[in-house]
C-alpha cells in the first residue's frame, strides 16, 4: 500500500450514491452472495444505489426488502465508504446496521442469503476493503473509510473511527 493517497479527498465527489445493510442477530450476520451487478459472485450485505428523491435510510430498507424479502428494524448508520474506482464511477456508500428484522431471508434474482457466525465471516470472498471496516461495524464503532481500487484490487486505504453522523 502507498503511504500517501493518490486521490485528493478534499475535492472528491461520489458519482454514485449507494447503501449497504448488515443485519446481526444471535451471534450471526446476514450476508448475501451477489448474483449480478457490481460485485457479482462476492459475499456482501444487501444494498445498492439510492434512487432520486430517496434518502439513504429509505434506500437501504428498500434494497434489503428487494434483495432478501426482509425489512430491517431500527437501522442505524455507522459508516460511510468512499471509493475511487478505476473501472466505474466513484461511489459514496452509506453503511447501516440492524439487530433485528421481519420476514424470511429468501433468495431472489439479485442475491442468495447467507447466515454466517460473527467469528467466521468469509473475508476472502468479499471486497478487500471489508476487512478494514466491518469489524468496526460489529463493535458498533462509527467510521469513515476511503479506498482506491484498480479493478477489484485494493491499492490504498484509510479508515477513521468515531465519526459523528
Amino acid at each position: 500500500m502507498m503511504i500517501e493517497s493518490p486521490i485528493d479527498w478534499t475535492t472528491w465527489e461520489g458519482g454514485m450514491h449507494a447503501t449497504i445493510m448488515f443485519i446481526i442477530r444471535d451471534g450471526q450476520i446476514l450476508l448475501i452472495e451477489k448474483k449480478r451487478g457490481l460485485g457479482a459472485g462476492k459475499i456482501n450485505g444487501p444494498g445498492g444505489k439510492i434512487d432520486p428523491g430517496e434518502t439513504p435510510l429509505e434506500a437501504v430498507i428498500r434494497e434489503t426488502q428487494e434483495e432478501l424479502h426482509v425489512t430491517p428494524h431500527a437501522p442505524r448508520k455507522l459508516g460511510e465508504l468512499r471509493f475511487s474506482m478505476s473501472d466505474c464511477p466513484h461511489i459514496l456508500c452509506h453503511v447501516y446496521r440492524s439487530d433485528d428484522f421481519s420476514g424470511t431471508p429468501t433468495e431472489t434474482d439479485e442475491a442468495v442469503p447467507l447466515w454466517t457466525a460473527l467469528d467466521s465471516i468469509p473475508y476472502h470472498q468479499m471486497w478487500e476493503d471489508d476487512q478494514h471496516w466491518l469489524p468496526l461495524l460489529l463493535k458498533e464503532q462509527s467510521f469513515l473509510g476511503r479506498f482506491v481500487f484498480e479493478g477489484d484490487r485494493l491499492r490504498w486505504s484509510e479508515v477513521t473511527t468515531d465519526v459523528v453522523w
